[in-house]
């Protein structure tokens, strides 16, 4: 059994890593000022940020068409006999919905689809780990399997600068949002039932921080050895800091830095970090 891996662009699995593990991405797209981009294609991260910069109006994603899923699918179904489509969350995103909408439209090729419930480079890794599964001949229904046993031990921490992109975005409640505000405090955003909310209420982001390399702290003393990764929304220096202190308080960690990219820092805003894990499998 040949099994294909697919995934989407929020997975911001960097171009040599798609090509290393024969990874195939459908983008999602931005529209900025009225033009319309797609991510990780004719629009990068960095190229992103520098557009937005001093804007009055936020841009919008948009989800994949599902044309783009059905021409992937049926093209991969020439050589492939089952196919393992990887996304972000159901509850954020139309995306999941629109890969097995266009799988019910192909034949020749049965396509399994896996919510990750998270997004960046989570998404990635759980792509990532089922790619290097294909390699060795694993069917989907093996890979799925590996990858529910992953979700039993993921966490991933999103600290924001500004919570008015997620509110305006439709990913966090007016309230939560309000609340952030007024309070002027650092909430810790997690992922819960597959929506973004906020996990706990800090006051400063250096304690926000603290925070999320305790709770890390708390999953290497449970489970040793540790996949993680360090994500930063135009903030790259800031993040690269956290990341060499974290190496240096956790060897047993392994850190895989990464970053926001447009369609998720639309949504988030620059100056946010974020910090995930799974156990090592």
């Amino acid at each position: 059994m040949a099994t294909a891996i697919v995934t989407d662009s929020t997975a911001y699995i960097p171009q040599d890593e798609l090509e290393k593990y024969n990874i195939h991405m459908v983008p999602l797209s931005v529209v900025i000022n009225g033009e319309t981009y797609e991510e990780e294609v004719n629009l990068s991260a960095d190229e992103f940020y520098e557009k937005i910069r001093g804007g009055k109006k936020l841009p919008t994603s948009t989800q994949p068409p599902i044309g783009k899923f059905v021409a992937l699918f049926e093209e991969l179904a020439k050589d492939y006999d089952e196919i393992v489509t990887i996304h972000l969350s159901s509850g954020i995103s139309g995306t999941y919905q629109g890969a097995l909408a266009a799988a019910d439209m192909v034949d020749h090729v049965k396509v399994y689809g896996f919510d990750t419930e998270v997004a960046c480079y989570m998404q990635g890794m759980y792509a990532i780990h089922a790619a290097r599964l294909a390699k060795t001949g694993a069917s989907a229904k093996e890979i799925l399997e590996h990858l529910e046993e992953m979700k039993k031990t993921e966490k991933e921490f999103i600290l924001v600068d500004d919570l008015s992109h997620l509110q305006r975005g439709g990913r966090l409640s007016a309230a939560s949002a309000l609340i952030g505000s007024l309070l002027q405090v650092k909430p810790i955003l997690h992922f819960s039932d597959k929506v973004i909310v906020p996990f706990e209420k800090i006051r400063t982001k250096k304690k926000a921080l603290k925070r999320i390399e305790d709770l890390l702290a708390e999953d290497v003393a449970k489970y040793g050895a540790i996949e993680a990764t360090v994500i930063h929304a135009n903030c790259e220096q800031e993040r690269n800091e956290w990341l060499n202190h974290l190496r240096a308080e956790f060897p047993t960690v392994d850190f895989y830095p990464s970053y926001f990219g447009a369609v998720v820092g639309t949504h988030l805003g620059e100056g946010a970090l974020a910090m995930g894990w799974f156990a090592k499998k």
